[in-house]
């Protein structure tokens, strides 16, 4: 049963005719939340209530479920229960300390999964969904070493570089933090549910919206600024020019988190975005030292990872060629990062054109190599 003072914060936000910046206004009048909704008419007249929020505040008070601000109340709290859902409020010692010094930041959170992650540092990663073999590559790689050297990784779910990045924390054995744009009782997109189903049971699935909420083209701006307010700093791995993913660099500028991107090919439409970002004062990534080191001033990696040079990895963790016999591994090896011919490369190999095509397949599906004009590149 969730606590009265859940229920005020879920009232607030459920409050007819006031924005955010209005109840924001009313919080900081007055940060007593309970005698804010216990002043009489008068006294809500008085502070320039408007008139369909004051009726609300009266009905509450009566506890009238006939209002449809209290009845959506009860509702919530009842489908909250319903699909194992918590409530993390602006209230709660547990609120996440990043977030709550953002601009806008959210009076509510709906919870799935450990929320004590909230309090680990955390970097975002985002960018297309419409990424390239190479950009998934590189979300999964940078996930897991991320993760390896203690920086929580957290982004949005969303198809390309977001699943990749969860994924790739998720297969390394660690957990990762998604932020949704619609209802915790469903997940979007449909592809990504048994994605969203790890992420609930190794790590954390929020969303400031309540059970119920469908996924809606103006939810994920508002996500993004969440994602961002949870980092310390954003990894932009590819993005067009007009990408959310931009507007989720802009919003961490605007928090005062870093930007990092990884630069990509002047002919790729998806790395455009990356390389703008860099022109605008972003921080170059090829490896992962590059952002540690641009977040050395308040975040040191643990002694025993720099001990060794090397993150340690954690039980479950997989390298990029685990599972792969041999024979892919020495295609792979033999692999270059420019194109090579299957020519050369059945020459280096000593393999037959129709196992050489079957493992440069198997390493494709495995998103280490991509082919090119004029051959294979590996990309991992």
């Amino acid at each position: 049963m969730f606590s009265s003072a859940t229920a005020q914060w879920l009232f607030l936000t459920c409050l007819p005719g006031l924005g955010r910046t209005r109840r924001r206004e009313l919080l900081a009048e007055f940060p007593d939340l309970p005698q804010m909704l216990s002043m009489n008419a008068a006294t809500l007249r008085a502070v320039g209530m408007a008139a369909d929020a004051m009726a609300a505040i009266q009905a509450w008070q009566k506890q009238d479920d006939a209002h449809p601000a209290v009845r959506e109340v009860r509702t919530i709290m009842h489908d909250c229960q319903k699909h194992a859902v918590g409530i993390l409020t602006w209230g709660d010692t547990h609120y996440p300390e990043q977030l709550r010094h953002i601009h806008d930041a959210p009076l509510v959170l709906f919870t799935r999964g450990d929320t004590e992650l909230l309090a680990r540092d955390q970097i975002g990663i985002i960018g297309s969904r419409k990424a390239t073999p190479a950009g998934l590559h590189h979300a999964r790689r940078f996930a897991a070493e991320l993760s390896a050297r203690d920086l929580m990784v957290t982004s949005g779910l969303a198809l390309g570089v977001d699943g990749a990045a969860h994924a790739g924390a998720l297969d390394a054995g660690y957990p990762t933090v998604a932020v949704i744009g619609c209802g915790l009782d469903r997940v979007y997109p449909h592809q990504h549910c048994r994605l969203g189903e790890r992420v609930v049971a190794d790590g954390l699935m929020i969303s400031e919206y309540p059970p119920g909420t469908p996924a809606r083209a103006a939810h994920f701006p508002q996500r993004n600024r969440i994602i961002s307010g949870l980092s310390r700093g954003v990894l932009v791995v590819e993005a067009g020019l007009r990408s959310g993913s931009l507007i989720t660099a802009r919003m961490a500028l605007e928090q005062g988190r870093e930007v990092f991107a990884i630069p990509g090919s002047v002919h790729s439409p998806v790395a455009r975005g990356c390389h703008h970002l860099i022109k605008q004062g972003a921080r170059l990534v090829e490896t992962v030292e590059d952002i540690l080191e641009e977040l050395g001033a308040w975040w040191s990696p643990p002694l025993a990872n720099e001990a060794a040079g090397t993150p340690e990895p954690k039980p479950g963790g997989k390298g990029p060629l685990a599972g792969l016999d041999g024979r892919e591994i020495a295609v792979f090896e033999a692999l270059g990062y420019d194109p090579q011919s299957t020519d050369a490369l059945s020459s280096a190999t000593g393999l037959p054109a129709d196992q050489l095509m079957q493992s440069l397949l198997l390493l494709e599906l495995q998103g280490l190599v991509s082919s090119a004009p004029g051959g294979f590149q590996k990309i991992a």
